[in-house]
């Protein structure tokens, strides 16, 4: 169904390149911005197309030369429309095969195409792929429109047609904003989201800890995953301070979801001094760190090959407690050592040196009796989503190393429990779907480390073990092109840097006609979202992080409830994991 006004003509364009528009007398070059979505009425199709620039003609090359004065508005008129005119230039994204009737009903078709999926051989709406339907068919664009075919804004109807509803029964579809000039839901796919990893890119106070909180707050609402959470500087799980003039307070996920959502810290005195009622401390010990550890936080400790070929040697004599031991160790046991085993001084004593830092962690044990991050895991398998918060713990070093260790045991878990289902073919064998969200990502994915690191093997191969990343980062040109080539879903912020944004189109066909969008976002809560979990990108105003939202998507509200009932929800949380 089309809008009664059309806003101009299909002038000339190709495939690859984009299609020019003339606009119409009467439609303002003014009222055109980038971003916006827009239709096209071909004779057989409809095409649904970004707006990806915005330009000036003219008939004649006579009036650059002789404008007309400024306060000639007579002059200005007469030209206006016909010798001065407006362009713009679009990217089509997508195809229907014809027009919708106008007593369609959507929500039925979709209804009925999803109904359908469970059929072998038969695909859904949420494919991207032909339909069964004749009524409705989404394709991939391979043709343009003809001549002249007019170019109309894009209505309600039009955005139902492409992103769906939120409240879809057949579909975790979750509403993440909206158009730039329009008050309905764009969503996003989650069972597409969490299939593939993804990102959430930004310079700084754009608003990505308040993007990854909407995408969390929606993955854990509608069961999609579970999450394991890396909170570097502790914006996820408790109150946060958000952005802007006013000092203001955000509700963190343990508040909006008590009976989902768990917090382990480092660092337990910060924990108590936010809030936190039942926050779990999480301990690492000597005996727990292993070679692959250390070796995963090389740069951190400043750690030479040497230094790590002693670590395995010392490993090999001392067992599990090789770090106390050396620790302990003088330079005369360090010299004996050394003529028994045929280790090198230098290099032990450098090692040792370098381990001492260790001890200056706060939540580093020589030995502990319990071991958190067996806790950890057997949080998440009870289905719990987990936030580990680092509190004064937040230097690169704590977050490199207590992130890889974690990740190190989950990746060999999932891998065997992916190997049993294949295995047994049992859908009670089947792991449930894990996120595991990681601030700062460049410095576990850079180029020079990202083929030695737990993340970069999570980023490239354990989709099929049903582990994802959603990595956060200000810096995406940081990232190795090969992992920004897996990254499944994009949302991203404003980005200045030439580098930055060419590295969020690295594998995407056609990025380079949103190069231009991706520039000109404003500087707050506007996104771009393309990859996966949508059908076609698409410019956002993201959707507000407030009262509203907490109504709308909140389980209970920790506030509401009695000193009682928080201690019977702690108690329950910690039955559940066998304690």
């Amino acid at each position: 169904m089309a809008t009664e006004k059309p806003l101009g003509s299909i002038i000339q364009g190709s495939l690859t390149k984009g299609l020019e528009v003339r606009l119409h007398p009467d439609i303002s070059v003014e009222e055109m911005r980038v971003g916006k979505f827009l239709i096209v009425r071909g004779v057989r199709s409809r095409f649904f197309c970004l707006l990806t620039d915005v330009a000036l003609g003219t008939a004649s090359p006579r009036i650059l030369s002789n404008p007309p004065r400024p306060e000639d508005d007579f002059m200005q008129a007469v030209l206006a429309g016909s010798s001065t005119y407006g362009t713009i230039e679009l990217s089509p994204m997508l195809m229907l095969n014809q027009d919708l009737p106008d007593d369609l009903d959507l929500r039925e078709l979709i209804a009925q195409e999803n109904a359908a999926a469970s059929q072998p051989g038969r695909s859904t709406l949420a494919s991207y792929q032909p339909q069964t339907s004749a009524a409705i068919q989404l394709l991939p664009v391979k043709t343009i429109p003809t001549h002249f075919s007019q170019v109309y804004e894009a209505s309600e109807r039009d955005f139902r047609v492409i992103f769906g509803w939120e409240d879809d029964p057949h579909r975790r579809n979750f509403a993440i904003g909206q158009p730039i000039d329009m008050d309905v839901p764009v969503c996003i796919d989650l069972d597409r989201f969490v299939e593939r990893s993804n990102g959430v890119f930004g310079k700084s106070g754009t608003g990505k800890s308040f993007l990854t909180r909407l995408l969390l707050s929606g993955i854990i609402r509608k069961d999609a995953a579970v999450n394991l959470i890396f909170d570097m500087h502790s914006e996820y799980g408790w109150e946060a301070v958000s952005e802007g003039k006013k000092f203001n307070t955000v509700k963190g996920l343990r508040q909006l979801f008590p009976g989902r959502v768990e917090v382990y810290t480092l660092d337990p005195d910060s924990a108590r001094r936010r809030g936190i009622r039942d926050a779990q401390e999480l301990y690492l010990s000597y005996n727990q760190i292993e070679v692959e550890d250390l070796a995963l936080v090389q740069r951190e400790l400043n750690l030479s090959e040497a230094s790590l070929d002693s670590a395995n040697i010392l490993r090999g004599e001392f067992g599990k407690n090789w770090i106390a031991q050396l620790i302990e160790m003088t330079n005369e046991d360090i010299q004996l050592f050394c003529d028994e085993k045929r280790g090198h001084k230098g290099s032990i004593m450098s090692l040792q040196r370098k381990l001492l830092r260790l001890d200056n962690l706060k939540y580093m044990r020589p030995s502990s009796k319990q071991n958190s991050v067996e806790r950890v895991m057997e949080s998440l398998e009870a289905g719990k989503n987990v936030i580990v918060e680092f509190g004064s713990q937040s230097d690169m070093l704590s977050y490199m190393l207590v992130t890889n260790m974690i990740t190190r045991r989950i990746h060999q878990a999932y891998v065997r429990k992916a190997e049993k289902f294949l295995a047994s073919k049992n859908p009670c064998d089947r792991p449930q779907q894990l996120v595991i969200t990681i601030e700062e990502a460049h410095r576990f994915l850079d180029p020079a480390i990202v083929r030695s690191t737990i993340f970069g093997n999570i980023a490239r191969e354990m989709r099929k073990y049903f582990v994802t990343l959603l990595v956060v980062d200000q810096r995406p040109s940081g990232i190795d092109a090969e992992v920004m080539s897996q990254i499944g879903t994009r949302i991203t912020a404003l980005l200045n840097d030439d580098k930055d944004i060419e590295a969020i189109f690295t594998g995407v066909s056609g990025g380079q006609s949103l190069r231009s969008v991706l520039a000109k976002l404003d500087s707050k809560q506007q996104a771009l979202v393309l990859g996966h979990a949508v059908p076609m990108p698409v410019v956002i105003r993201t959707r507000l992080y407030d009262e509203q939202f907490y109504q709308e998507i909140a389980d209970i509200d920790w506030e509401e409830m009695s000193d009682e009932a928080v201690l019977e929800a702690a108690v329950t949380a910690k039955s559940d994991l066998g304690f």
